[in-house]
């Protein structure tokens, strides 16, 4: 039996897309993807963002379930949070199953 606390639906997936949408964020997940948690001044570097910018991108991260932060002493701490990526990538594979087999059917009545 399926837990519905980790259902996959579309409305608790569709955060996860909106903020994978923007070629910062991406480049944001790609740094944190080392797995080693990292603050904003190491995530701004190589950046044309200002920190503040930086910290925007990261809370829209992090409302989408994709980073979470820890403090460390003085700094903020992001880290990737493999869950929830891999949540979107299962709900993008059972999306490509049903298509497929749509296709499938189309295909057999096509065929007659």
């Amino acid at each position: 039996m399926s837990n519905p606390r980790r259902e996959l639906t579309a409305s608790k997936v569709a955060p996860v897309f909106a903020a994978l949408g923007d070629g910062i964020r991406l480049e944001l997940l790609t740094r944190l993807s080392n797995g080693q948690p990292q603050s904003i001044s190491q995530l701004t570097l190589g950046l044309s963002l200002t920190r503040q910018g930086v910290s925007k991108h990261l809370s829209i991260l992090e409302q989408a379930r994709l980073v979470t932060r820890k403090r460390v002493g003085r700094e903020t701490r992001y880290s990737l949070q493999y869950r929830t990526l891999n949540d979107a990538g299962r709900y993008l594979d059972r999306a490509s199953e049903q298509w497929d087999d749509a296709m499938g059917r189309l295909r057999e009545l096509v065929e007659k």
